[in-house]
């Protein structure tokens, strides 16, 4: 066996599956020198158990193996969600053209004839872990660039308006109870869309979306402008990559007829929480929606556990360089002379806020100390 040139710059985990106890014990002897970790599997299932136990970066599968043939487990993999995108290269004496578009077309990405050449296998597997790094590096980025564009339009919702900021953390809990009993794929879809289902609402003023949140009576205008407010806030998130859907569920959240089960979602967590705010109990008002058969039962009956959450804050009053990422402001947050505010009550405090605080403090000055509500268990100083 050839000796190990260059060890991986990552000590990758790999997987190899063959029903040949000889076959199987080389693989394992060649990857270890190679400075792979490696697990062996005798038997498809037994691969299936170890997957879901500890996905591992690449399979090394055997076809013809007995009780389930390797095409069989690759299309089990394809079709796990914790494990498809798993790179699988076959090992197979097979070497007719429909056994290797069959090893294609169940999920692998290489094939690899019987009997096989060690340098052959380590170039393949290389290849493939790098493109399986290559392709997480991206996924990853994509994930930062996404959270980046989502925190800053929440810190926007905020900025512009803490109560409607806090209205859409009640939907966004509701919704959450939803995606956690109806056993959803995605939650985080429907979550992201409960979070920013009112974000249209910041181009309204803030009393018009009150008295609209509430159910009061609103002029013409003020009706169109609050029922404009899902397609406002569809239009800027359908320009994020991997926000469409989440764009459509937001659309269609006012639709009545035949909305889709994000949408919908939306709509009932919506209602509850426009009576939760004008004080109606939760209880009661889940009874009552149960009973109007508007809304899908099994999502009604998800929230049958569910309980607003209370809050259990304190009152404190504390200097610029006192204050925590978290903790809410009390009140109004204005300039020294009193000509600008800076902040408004409701305000949740995130570096970005804190950092414009003392930006302020030091170029206008801000009426200090300030009066913020934290956790009762927060070990702030006063």
């Amino acid at each position: 066996m050839p000796t190990l040139a260059t060890p991986p710059t990552f000590r990758a985990s790999i997987m190899a599956v063959d029903d040949n106890p000889a076959n199987l014990k080389l693989l394992e002897d060649m990857l270890l020198q190679y400075g792979y970790e490696v697990r062996s599997f005798p038997l498809g299932r037994l691969a299936l158990a170890g997957v879901e136990q500890e996905p591992p970066d690449l399979i090394l599968l055997d076809i013809n193996m007995p009780e389930m043939n390797g095409y069989e487990v690759c299309e089990q993999l394809k079709a796990n969600p914790r494990a498809s995108g798993i790179p699988v290269i076959f090992l197979s004496a097979l070497n007719a053209l429909e056994d290797k578009v069959r090893g294609f077309q169940s999920g692998g990405v290489d094939y690899i004839p019987k009997p096989f050449q060690f340098e052959e296998v380590r170039a393949r597997v290389e290849t493939h872990l790098a493109l399986r790094r290559a392709q997480q590096a991206e996924h990853d980025l994509l994930e930062k660039t996404l959270s980046g564009a989502v925190g800053t339009l929440w810190e926007l919702v905020q900025l512009s308006s803490p109560k409607l900021a806090a209205r859409s953390v009640a939907v966004r809990n509701i919704v959450s109870k939803m995606t956690t009993g109806l056993q959803l794929e995605d939650p985080w879809q429907y979550e992201l869309a409960a979070t920013l289902c009112l974000l249209g609402c910041i181009a309204l003023p803030e009393e018009v979306f009150e008295r609209a949140y509430c159910g009061m009576t609103l002029t013409p205008e003020e009706e169109q402008m609050f029922r404009a407010h899902p397609e406002g806030a569809a239009g800027l998130l359908s320009k994020i990559p991997r926000l469409e859907m989440v764009a459509e569920m937001i659309r269609g959240q006012q639709t009545e007829k035949h909305p889709s089960p994000g949408a919908q979602m939306l709509r009932l967590a919506m209602e509850l929480d426009r009576k939760i705010y004008r004080g109606f109990a939760f209880r009661s008002v889940l009874a009552e929606l149960k009973l109007s058969g508007r809304f899908d039962r099994a999502m009604l009956k998800s929230l049958d556990s569910y309980a607003p959450v209370e809050d259990d804050l304190e009152t404190r009053r504390l200097p610029i360089d006192s204050l925590r990422v978290g903790m809410v402001l009390e009140s109004d947050v204005f300039t020294e002379d009193g000509n600008l505010l800076i902040f408004k009550a409701g305000t949740v405090l995130t570096e970005t806020w804190i950092q414009r605080l003392i930006n302020f403090a030091k170029s206008r000055g801000v009426a200090e100390p300030l009066d913020v509500r934290l956790p009762k268990t927060s070990d702030a100083t006063c």
